[in-house]
């Protein structure tokens, strides 16, 4: 008898790799999105330091007003809300960026440390964004599989609720929401919600993007259902809910993975816009939205107030956009072949 041949052994003796470990192997390959995800950790665990920076590197309270507050660099004592030098000279104006431990980035004109709060902020936005998109994400997944998989009036009644909703502008749909509840705060049953909560910002986002994602759900269900294995599987009498379970729900899940960084990089916008016109997230909290609005006034005098967070969205942003694509890439071959035959 001749030698087995080594290829088919081997063949043999590895197991075949699903598709999860194919779509990290091939994720991980993607330099792009590895470099994506080191600047995403690394703004994450900057912002969770807030509380060691502010306690030991600014040492102030990025929360509480500081105007007659000073601070020493060197041998020099300065105040942090100087005498304005232009004009008559009758007001102040916050201390620019130091470059050093405290007042990295100079102050605000409640002479607050710009560096602490954009810390907090961050902190704040990147979990409305975050807890949103995952409130979004099982609406969507639960209201596109129930109207595809059962179909008839079911999924009429649920697809026009949808469309009810695709049909009002995102922001303006979400400024109704956030003025009504932000005025009145919310209460559901026993419970009430106040209206500085970070709760309400998050199911406005979470709720206002529903249909953008539970659409496409619907129709990959919808071609699911018709699909030959899925067919198969009815016609030897598997249960409805088996088939949900082992079919639908696995096809479903790789696309919500890859909706996930998208839709938290467009949360963060829609945060951040909210904050930006004082319906979003509400003081004493901050979001890198609020911080915005704070140096609107000081763009000719402190610009870095305003620009600051206004990097650290477009990095967190554009870090998410690149992830998402490597995420698509990798979860999603079906992407690939439209590029190919494009």
């Amino acid at each position: 008898m001749g030698e087995p041949d080594p290829a088919t052994t081997a063949s043999r003796a590895a197991p075949a790799e699903g598709p999860w470990q194919a779509g990290l192997r091939k994720l991980r390959r993607d330099r792009t999105a590895m470099t994506a995800v080191v600047v995403l950790v690394l703004i994450i665990l900057a912002c969770i330091a807030a509380p060691w920076y502010a306690t030991h590197m600014s040492q102030s309270d990025p929360f509480q007003s500081n105007l007659d507050g000073q601070i020493t660099i060197g041998p020099n004592t300065l105040d942090i809300m100087q005498a304005d030098t232009a004009g008559l000279g009758l007001g102040v104006t916050p201390i620019g960026p130091t470059w050093h431990s405290k007042y990295f980035l100079g102050a605000d004109d409640q002479g607050r440390d710009v560096m602490a709060r954009m810390l907090y902020g961050g902190r704040n936005s990147l979990l409305i964004s975050f807890v949103a998109t995952v409130i979004c994400l099982v609406l969507a997944a639960i209201v596109g599989t129930v109207a595809g998989f059962l179909g008839g009036w079911v999924d009429i009644v649920l697809a026009r609720l949808l469309d009810v909703l695709w049909a009002f502008p995102i922001y303006l749909l979400a400024i109704s929401l956030s003025i009504v509840l932000i005025a009145k705060g919310l209460q559901i049953g026993p419970i009430n919600i106040p209206s500085n909560s970070l709760l309400i910002p998050i199911a406005i986002i979470g709720i206002v993007y529903v249909p953008y994602v539970a659409r496409p759900i619907r129709g990959q269900v919808l071609s699911l259902s018709r699909s030959d294995f899925v067919l198969a599987a009815r016609c030897l009498g598997v249960p409805a809910g088996r088939v949900l379970l082992r079919d639908i729900l696995p096809n479903v899940t790789t696309t919500l993975i890859v909706f996930a960084p998208l839709m938290m990089a467009l949360n963060m916008l829609t945060e951040s816009a909210l904050s930006f016109l004082s319906i979003g997230v509400q003081p004493p909290a901050a979001s890198w939205g609020t911080i915005i609005q704070d140096g609107e006034d000081l763009l000719y005098t402190q610009p870095m107030v305003a620009i600051a967070p206004g990097l650290a969205i477009i990095v967190t942003v554009l870090a998410l956009n690149f992830l998402g694509d490597g995420v698509r890439d990798a979860f999603d071959p079906r992407a690939k072949l439209r590029v190919r035959k494009g």
